[in-house]
């Protein structure tokens, strides 16, 4: 909705935005025709997660935190894993590293195949939506809803169900899935894959606006192979740090205008990114050969800083997740038990994976007896929302003589560039542009 001021000024604001998980506003003040102030505001309630997890058994993060998100559920459970297996001082084995590896695969196919083709493909093809883009594009949201069911399939089989996983534990996995399902899965992937690297085509040709980022990346990276379920911290500029140091590191802080706490690393004020540009920046020598050969094709260079590009980068992602889950299957031998012991004891660990939108952390602290005496989570959602505010800043400034409509579609379309998950970051958008 537009209102035309009597100073000549105006004010647009939209209800909510489309094609995001979760419920924000965003504001933007224009003076004179400069841009004043850019605020993405996240007025979801917050959800307490930190605060009710005090009190309650080490064997529970793994369950309770996964509730936290229905797309990223895997995610949650695996940094959860990690911190209390630290804080408990037991190491699980390299099987189950494995099959932490493959669950997660699955949560990237999925997670990233709904952001392509559902969320953020509407955007680049002239759409409102994904049903509206059906009509004319019905093979493109087939393949989506292909890549999408692969990796629901796949969680079903190693994770018991595709939302909010049961098979987890700390320590490993109540048991092993069955290995014949999980053979019986190789066709679906194997076409899956496929269909993976058509997508990274497809989106590769798509029109972009010349637009580039200069902050800092920060993401995770592994001894082995493209970081998903675990790794050390780098980033862009050198700076790396184990990640049990990262509640040292990652410095969070309030903003009046939103109920998601903003993220800055200790060195350096200025806002930084994580999520696929960052991992893909700082980890694409790691990419499996048939993801590589597919980056190369798409143009893609050793990294991309454009965030509107960020959609091809995921594609690549898609390539990289199933490849690396026909690989896992293909070698899995399951010879080890499902899981290792953990008993209590006190103490304070720390554990990161590689959230479909970038690193996610978990702290704990432990008594004696394993009851929680402290937590703190940090979702890549809010880690991102000051970049996301300087994106829109710069692309306000640039963009200040569009009409309320196209000004309306470039902000929205670079805030999903972020995939933002809003209720993770609560622990998006009713746009509001005042020209004055």
């Amino acid at each position: 909705m537009t209102h035309r001021l009597t100073d000549g000024g105006r004010v647009l604001r939209v209800g909510s935005l489309a094609r995001v998980e979760g419920e924000g506003a965003m504001h933007i003040s224009y003076r004179d025709g400069e841009v004043e102030d850019v605020q993405l505001r996240i007025y979801e309630p917050p959800r307490f997660y930190e605060a009710f997890l005090r009190g309650r058994s080490y064997t529970e993060p793994p369950d309770i935190t996964a509730r936290i998100c229905g797309i990223c559920p895997v995610a949650y459970q695996t940094s959860a894993c990690w911190a209390v297996e630290q804080a408990c001082g037991v190491t699980v084995s390299d099987e189950v590293r494995e099959m932490r590896r493959l669950l997660y695969c699955g949560e990237w196919i999925e997670s990233h195949a709904l952001h392509v083709f559902l969320l953020h493909a509407p955007d680049f093809l002239g759409y409102d939506g994904a049903i509206e883009m059906a009509a004319d594009h019905p093979d493109v949201v087939q393949r989506g809803l292909r890549l999408k069911k692969a990796g629901n399939e796949l969680m079903t089989v190693v994770g018991g169900r595709s939302v909010h996983p049961v098979n987890v534990r700390v320590g490993g996995f109540y048991r092993w899935p069955d290995a014949a399902r999980m053979r019986g899965l190789l066709p679906v992937l194997e076409g899956a894959l496929a269909d993976a690297v058509a997508t990274v085509s497809l989106v590769a040709g798509f029109d972009v606006p010349d637009f580039e980022q200069p902050y800092e990346y920060l993401s995770l990276r592994a001894e082995t192979g493209y970081p998903i379920e675990a790794g050390t911290v780098v980033t862009s500029l050198g700076n790396d740090f184990a990640v049990e140091e990262f509640p040292e590191r990652i410095v969070e802080h309030h903003v009046a205008h939103s109920n998601a706490l903003h993220a800055t690393v200790s060195w350096d004020d200025a806002p930084y990114v994580v999520g696929p540009l960052a991992r893909y920046a700082l980890n694409s020598d790691r990419l499996s050969p048939t993801a590589k050969e597919a980056a190369a094709a798409a143009g893609l260079g050793d990294e991309c800083r454009n965030p509107f590009r960020s959609i091809v980068v995921r594609a690549v992602e898609l390539v990289e997740a199933l490849s690396e889950s026909i690989r896992i299957i293909e070698g899995w031998r399951g010879d080890a038990p499902s899981y290792v012991e953990v008993p209590p004891r006190a103490g304070v660990g720390c554990g990161a994976s590689e959230a479909p939108r970038g690193v996610l952390f978990h702290r704990y602290a432990l008594d004696r007896s394993g009851l929680i005496t402290d937590a703190r989570i940090v979702p890549p959602t809010s880690q991102n929302q000051a970049a996301v505010e300087a994106d829109l800043r710069t692309m306000a400034a640039d963009w200040a003589d569009l009409d309320d409509h196209a000004l309306q579609h470039v902000c929205e379309q670079a805030i999903r560039n972020y995939d933002p998950c809003i209720s993770c970051a609560t622990h998006f958008l009713d746009l509001t542009v005042d020209r004055a």
